[in-house]
């Protein structure tokens, strides 16, 4: 029974005190934080990320097939346009550019023979005959004159005379004979066929000089070799890629913006881009071009912005994940208080402010520019004014507090 008595009234007891803490707690004003308005630069950004590439830049792809015999080059190295980063195996282009010199030379010899009116031995064997036939043509003539005179003087019959026409005649014809068959040594179609095979033989001539020039794959432009993709002994099949390079000062940007926040973009915005890989390195830029469309990336709809920036030390390097940070808007000597003492109460928009020393009093504010934490505050308040933050007691108007202060 004692015992029952002993704990019956420290039960009392404590149940007394916490009556009496409970009471004390809800009458003592509540213990709020405040913090003071100030005059200072609000910047509302953007947060993206995006990939980096040369402004310039081109891929270097195999033009033939073949083995890679040498690599002139490691990535890195700087080049300039037209020197000459990779060597494919020439054997075979050096060996087709031989037979087409052949075959060139060929085609030229048959179409001077034409030019020249045929082979030489016939034409020394017509030639020949020729000269035999006016030959003889010039002593018919001469006969037949001597013999029409002789017959004038009744010398000669009219049957001699008759003879030697006859006889003149027939040179006259062997020679007409002979010159046509010097004529057909070369005719018209065949020359034009001779100058078909030339024009022929030039042209694989050319195409053989282009292959073996393709076994030389060449810079198209100055700048870094960025990537390497071949080594001696690699086969390279037409197309196959075989280096990257580009001019890595500047270096374009590709941002892809969430669709939600494209509207609040522009060009000409600041743009501060970082890389994971180099941490307390910036790159500054703007916008230079807005999205042209909005595509699935992922499970993101986005768009894609572009920024130019400078890189003189080339440390970004190409297909570099970067971070982008977008000054949307930017507000200087704005009148700033932190956003959680921003208060609605149905269409009201206003703060609780600092007055009188303990007592919260109501003012309706007129906002500007704000980011997650900060707000600009147009009308309502001055600099230096104190207002209440989050808190988890209900405030209102004329409340006493006890003010915790920064």
């Amino acid at each position: 029974m004692r015992a029952r008595a002993v704990l019956a009234a420290a039960g009392l007891a404590a149940g007394a005190i916490l009556l009496w803490t409970a009471r004390r707690t809800f009458s003592a004003p509540p213990e709020i934080s405040f913090a003071a308005a100030r005059r200072e630069t609000l910047v509302n950004s953007l947060a993206s990320n995006g990939k980096a590439e040369p402004a310039q830049f081109a891929a270097v792809r195999a033009r033939r097939e073949g083995v890679v015999r040498r690599v002139a080059v490691q990535a890195g190295s700087r080049v300039r346009s037209g020197d000459v980063l990779i060597e494919l195996d020439p054997e075979e282009a050096r060996a087709e550019l031989a037979a087409a010199e052949a075959r060139l030379r060929q085609a030229r010899a048959a179409l001077d023979i034409l030019a020249a009116g045929g082979r030489s031995a016939e034409l020394a064997e017509i030639d020949s005959a020729l000269a035999r036939a006016r030959l003889e043509l010039e002593v018919s003539q001469r006969e037949h004159e001597a013999l029409r005179r002789l017959l004038s003087k009744q010398a000669a019959t009219a049957a001699e005379v008759e003879a030697a026409e006859a006889r003149l005649r027939r040179a006259r014809a062997d020679i007409q004979g002979l010159e046509n068959r010097r004529a057909a040594l070369v005719s018209a179609p065949d020359r034009a066929a001779a100058e078909a095979r030339l024009k022929e033989a030039e042209a694989a001539l050319r195409q053989a000089a282009q292959r073996l020039e393709d076994c030389l794959l060449r810079a198209p432009l100055e700048g870094v070799v960025y990537d390497l993709r071949v080594r001696p002994g690699d086969y390279l099949r037409p197309g196959d890629p075989a280096a990257s390079l580009g001019r890595l000062d500047p270096m374009r940007v590709r941002l892809y913006v969430d669709e939600p926040e494209l509207g609040r973009l522009a060009p000409g915005m600041p743009v501060r881009i970082t890389w994971d890989a180099l941490p307390g390195r910036d790159w500054q830029g703007r916008i230079e071009r807005m999205p042209l469309e909005v595509f699935a990336l992922g499970t993101r709809q986005v768009g894609e912005v572009l920024l130019t920036i400078e890189n003189p030390g080339l440390d970004l390097l190409p297909g570099a994940n970067v971070n982008a940070e977008i000054r949307t808007q930017t507000v200087n000597d704005g009148l700033i208080i932190p956003k959680e003492a921003v208060r609605r109460e149905g269409e009201r928009t206003g703060v609780y402010l600092l007055s009188a020393g303990d007592r919260l009093s109501w003012r309706a504010v007129k906002l500007g520019a704000s980011t997650l934490t900060r707000a600009q505050v147009l009308e309502g308040l001055r600099e230096g004014d104190r207002v209440a933050l989050g808190s988890d007691r209900p405030l209102r108007d004329g409340l006493r507090v006890r003010p915790r202060l920064p």
